[in-house]
């Protein structure tokens, strides 16, 4: 009997950056050749391989000229498991920051420090100074495991804050990269240690377990390829979700017993939010519980899952390959045993566990040994000194004068402790002097945000986010005191793009940049992130916000759950779902206060002219009478631009222009 021959998988084409990882001899080349060069920008490829080292190339698009050079500069982003910022690491930060950059510093939502705005010959300077004041930026960036995160709450009383802080550490160092490159490149082969390494995290990772480690190689984990993209990790303690901890690839939960000993860790997997607009095969998901682990295994079991993605992954399409794809495709059961062949035994089941809440640390709070910590909130994690507000310069006084650690918080917040109670009141001056709110006087609607840097520096920006979120906060809080919700609140978030930097999709009320101007709605998500948003307007122009809101807000008055608590805006809009949403607002009648255009909120256009229309409303049945007023194209256009640079809604500046005409001439009117 003559067999068939057996027919050839056909084997998908890998995707440059994968040529480019396996060529660079560990992350050296072509980025330790470029740097010797008298230029301002690297090369694509050695773009790619910067990012290993903790920093993105970008240029400045406020300054872009045509004809001439992109005004390049490069942004640093610290390594700082668990968000920790040594008091002689804050400092050299902020004296780089005006050194090489533009005078601020950023807090990430991964807990570290970004520096923006240094020039390409002032790069090695900076990462040398950063790595000699016990930082890092080695593997902030690029395909292999982030910053590790943990709560920032330094609670001396509650053993498993401390365990979730050791255990953030120690798998950062179990992951960090072992190449030489990035000490030869910056620091001239001179290896600066900040520690020593907890002999089982060096143990587990020169171990050879069911394949998880690469034998004789440099990078015995990574291997030549490194991942097939960015791996995120947290370690956190029951209930405190202040890590996000649906959003990682993996989440260690630390388990102790009655006596407060640590015992194990239950696993969650397959997070993540990044996507693409108009890919559907790309989307945002939360993590799924994969089970537990006891303490003496949890390295192991770490390794597992890595490998499992770094073997699975895929390698072809960087926009499909994230872990999450493996989990969403193979489902949890398939994904829990290929990570067992790995780790050598089964996975025990889950513990049971309280619920998930957001919490942010904010304010004064004992830390449980005598001493204070003080959460400060730092809109959009800007650090900087802008007319009276000083922000910049009240943190670097108090850590001066006060030698005082740091925790950056997962919610771009810092949070300083270890502070004797007699230093309180000193440290509340300086913050009173540079114009630092308290947490009683900020609008928790502020509090609650998150921004993405966005425009002018990220690269994959559409749009902006940092430098209008306050804005447009400034609307929302408007229109909740319009309908009657002056006190309401809740989680906001806005990026620039789809990529989800600031966790949009895990938001009550999410804004996902679309075009300039034009962002995505996602509506729904539980307020302590446990559960993602929906999309629910694919393409809202931000002139057009309050048209958008106003009816969902005035629904969720009508219509909220009151029990225990009032039911949240998330909860709300998840409980009635998209449909309901979109049918109250295509019935919904604004009371008459304000000119609208005859599309919803796209003007139209007539023979030249822009038709402007006002409402108003019949008693019987509400139905909305519709005064027309029309007006030259150009002239629109001039009142669009007026009402973008004054951040205020079209029809509003309208409204305002008319009345001004209609008071200032009302005395000349006949009577």
């Amino acid at each position: 009997m003559i067999q068939s021959p057996t027919q050839t998988p056909n084997v998908p084409k890998l995707s440059k950056v994968e040529g480019l990882k396996e060529r660079s001899n560990y992350l050296r080349e072509p980025v330790a050749t470029e740097i010797l060069q008298d230029t301002n920008s690297f090369s694509e490829d050695a773009v790619q391989i910067l990012k290993f080292h903790g920093s993105y190339q970008q240029d400045n698009r406020d300054n872009r000229v045509k004809g001439q050079e992109k005004d390049y500069q490069f942004m640093l982003r610290t390594r700082s498991p668990g968000g920790f910022i040594p008091p002689q690491l804050y400092l050299t930060l902020d004296r780089l920051s005006q050194e090489y950059g533009n005078d601020t510093l950023r807090a990430t939502t991964r807990q570290g420090f970004q520096l923006h705005g240094i020039l390409k010959k002032n790069l090695k300077a900076a990462i040398a100074a950063i790595v000699k004041s016990m930082g890092s930026t080695l593997g902030a960036c690029g395909d292999l495991n982030r910053n590790v995160m943990a709560p920032p709450a330094p609670f001396k009383n509650r053993p498993e804050y401390d365990w979730a802080w050791e255990y953030a550490n120690n798998v950062a160092d179990l992951l960090t990269p072992q190449t030489g490159a990035y000490y030869e490149i910056w620091l001239d082969g001179e290896k600066f240690v900040t520690g020593e390494e907890n002999p089982e995290v060096v143990a587990a990772r020169q171990g050879n377990s069911n394949g998880t480690t690469f034998q004789e190689k440099e990078e015995p984990i990574y291997g030549t390829n490194y991942m097939p993209r960015k791996f995120k990790c947290s370690v956190t303690v029951p209930g405190d979700n202040s890590v996000d901890l649906f959003s990682q690839d993996l989440s260690l939960v630390v388990i102790t017993n009655d006596r407060q000993e640590l015992q194990g860790f239950n696993v969650y997997a397959g997070g993540g939010l990044g996507r693409t607009h108009n890919k559907e095969e790309t989307f945002p998901r939360v993590a799924d519980p994969i089970g537990y682990v006891a303490k003496e295994d949890v390295y192991q079991l770490v390794k597992a899952i890595v490998a499992t993605q770094r073997d699975n992954g895929d390698r072809a399409d960087r926009r499909h390959a994230r872990l999450k794809y493996l989990l969403e495709e193979w489902g949890v059961d398939k994904f829990r045993s290929v990570v067992e062949g790995y780790f050598g035994k089964a996975i025990a089941p889950l513990k049971p566990l309280p619920e998930w809440k957001y919490l942010d640390f904010l304010g004064w709070h004992e830390q449980g040994d005598g001493k204070l910590f003080l959460g400060i909130s730092i809109e959009s994690g800007r650090i900087k000194d802008e007319g009276n507000f000083k922000l910049r310069t009240a943190l670097r006084e108090i850590v001066e004068k006060l030698q005082l650690p740091m925790r950056v918080t997962p919610h771009q917040n810092v949070v300083l402790y270890d502070i004797p109670p007699e230093q309180k009141g000193e440290i509340q001056q300086i913050l009173d002097r540079c114009g630092i709110k308290k947490v009683s006087e900020i609008d928790p609607i502020v509090r609650y945000s998150m921004a993405c840097p966005a425009l002018p520096t990220c690269g994959l920006a559409t749009t902006e986010s940092e430098r209008v979120l306050p804005s447009i906060l400034d609307r929302i809080r408007a229109l909740l005191s319009k309908v009657g919700l002056p006190e309401e609140h809740f989680v906001v978030r806005m990026t620039g793009c789809p990529n989800g930097c600031a966790r949009p999709y895990l938001a009550e009320l999410g804004f996902v940049g679309r075009a300039p101007n034009v962002y995505q709605l996602w509506l729904g998500a539980d307020p302590h992130q446990t559960r993602l948003a929906e999309p629910y307007i694919e393409k809202l122009d931000i002139q057009d916000l309050e048209a958008a809101l106003e009816p969902l807000f005035v629904y969720f008055k009508e219509e909220r759950q009151q029990q225990v608590e009032p039911e949240s805006f998330g909860n709300f809009c998840h409980r009635v779902g998209l449909e309901a949403l979109r049918s109250f607002a295509v019935s919904y009648r604004s009371a008459p206060a304000a000119l609208e255009f005859t599309n919803g909120h796209s003007a139209s256009s007539v023979m030249g002219e822009t038709i402007v229309e006002t409402p108003s409303e019949t008693t019987a049945t509400a139905t909305k009478i519709r005064r027309r007023v029309t007006v030259r194209d150009d002239v629109y256009q001039r009142l669009k631009e007026a009402a973008a640079s004054q951040g205020k809604p079209v029809v509003e500046l309208a409204t305002e222009a008319i009345e001004a005409y209609l008071n200032a001439n009302s005395d000349s009117q006949p009577s």
